[in-house]
């Protein structure tokens, strides 16, 4: 029994999977950063999403 091997390269988008930031380090480094944003105000209730939002915008990988 043969089995058929598909050749890769011919999708471009195969070599692009190396590029892909994962997600749950991304999510937990933007956590980190609004934490500190958080504690940085004592934690004032009422600011959760626009910390998370502002270390959104600051994290980088």
């Amino acid at each position: 029994m043969s089995t058929k091997v598909k050749n890769n390269q011919a999708n471009p988008d195969v070599g692009a999977i190396n590029d892909v930031i994962f997600l749950p380090d991304r999510d937990a480094k933007v956590a980190e950063l609004a934490y500190y944003k958080a504690e940085s105000r004592g934690f004032e209730p009422g600011h959760e999403l626009e910390d998370w939002l502002a270390a959104e915008g600051e994290c980088s990988l």
